[in-house]
């Protein structure tokens, strides 16, 4: 099967939080006048309702939170809290790894068409059209948007729709969070992981997908190295 669309993960894959160990970002959740451990743990109990569009938005997820803790939603905190993730999700944005770019300018020169497929809610992916990478692709989809989540199969089937492909003539590349690399193949996808962002204690970890030190290893890969433009 000849392969014609690379598709991508964006967090941790296209761009990265992550400078020298350390976020590159954060902001404080402690205006909402909950314990900040207790945020963390009611926030990630929501992770997939945030990821599938449940949630409507970041400030109907912060105001589930407090109401599940018997705290009236003070909406001028909420609104401070939403704005602060708003700055720090921009930030990953702004500076493109040349390496990345170089990839994409790379298959798109080939012919191959591209797509993106990433598990994100609407405040997480804001900057998304402002920034160089959208201007690659051919079709995005947005967890938030299409209602469904990786790694069910179902997100990725709906990439390759749009993308007018089959899931086998596709190569899916992603740092492996979320499990995407396991709902990719099962969705009929080559998968391959790219762990160049990634540090050593979490690249070194066996998962079975090959892996990619760097974007231009994709290029070394025998489906992407043959393929022309028919």
């Amino acid at each position: 099967m000849v392969i014609k669309a690379v598709f991508f993960d964006l967090y941790e894959t296209l761009i990265t939080e992550w400078e020298e160990g350390k976020k590159k970002a954060a902001y404080s959740t402690e205006s909402l006048g909950l314990d900040k451990n207790i945020f963390k743990i009611e926030w990630d109990l929501r992770k997939e309702r945030r990821m599938n569009g449940t949630f409507p938005d970041h400030q109907s997820v912060l105001s589930d939170i407090l109401r599940s803790q018997g705290i009236k939603p003070n909406l001028e905190a909420i609104d401070h809290v939403h704005e602060e993730r708003l700055i720090v999700k921009t930030i990953p944005f702004q500076e493109m790894d040349p390496h990345v770019l170089g990839l994409l300018r790379t298959l798109r020169t080939k012919g191959l068409k591209l797509g993106l497929i990433s598990n994100a809610a609407a405040e997480e992916v804001h900057a998304w059209e402002m920034c160089e990478l959208a201007d690659y692709f051919d079709e995005v989809v947005f967890s938030y948007e299409a209602r469904v989540a990786k790694p069910q199969k179902e997100i990725y089937q709906m990439a390759c729709e749009k993308l007018g492909v089959t899931p086998q003539e596709s190569v899916f590349i992603g740092d492996g969070g979320s499990d995407e690399l396991r709902g990719a193949t099962e969705a009929g996808m080559t998968a391959l992981q790219a762990i160049w962002f990634l540090p050593p204690m979490i690249s070194d970890r066996i998962t079975g997908y090959p892996k990619l030190k760097k974007p231009q290893d994709l290029l070394e890969h025998e489906d992407i190295k043959s393929y022309t433009i028919a």
